[in-house]
């Protein structure tokens, strides 16, 4: 049974337990069970979210990202991340960057570097070009998101 259908409220793997997991593991073929398991955390995106808007652009498959965003005093605004994608290695892909960026402040966010996490992992040479493009994609959108929220508190 998984988390959800236990009534547990699943939680987002921190990005270094995903960088040690990933390190621990010498055969891809176990990353990428790996990768789909961490997909399989991410909570269900409610249907209300299965807009136009919140699709990314850019990606093979397709994928859904919304974001809230939490006014934070002096820190600035936090942003938080819904989505899901209809193909699982994308969830993982999805669950990787909810890890760094999910719930971190606009300014973080910005200065994060998502694309070392991904050659960190050894995604890059292991995933097709489109899903790498895919990836960046979501990237992009994330960053956008917080820079607008920077400028809406601005």
């Amino acid at each position: 049974m998984d988390a959800a259908a236990a009534g547990v409220t699943p939680t987002i793997t921190p990005v270094d337990e995903i960088v040690e997991n990933f390190a621990l593991l010498d055969d891809w073929d176990d990353r990428y069970r790996y990768l789909i398991e961490l997909g399989r955390t991410l909570p269900p995106l409610p249907e209300a979210a299965r807009i136009d808007t919140n699709k990314v652009q850019g990606c093979a498959s397709q994928v859904w990202l919304a974001t809230s965003i939490a006014p934070n005093g002096a820190a600035g605004p936090v942003l938080n991340f819904q989505g899901d994608s209809d193909a699982h290695i994308v969830r993982g892909l999805i669950a990787v960057l909810f890890a760094l960026f999910s719930g971190k402040a606009a300014r973080d966010i910005l200065t994060s570097d998502a694309i070392a996490l991904f050659e960190k992992l050894g995604l890059r040479e292991h995933l097709t070009p489109q899903r790498s493009n895919g990836f960046r994609s979501m990237v992009e959108r994330i960053r956008r998101d917080a820079n607008a929220a920077l400028q809406a508190a601005g």
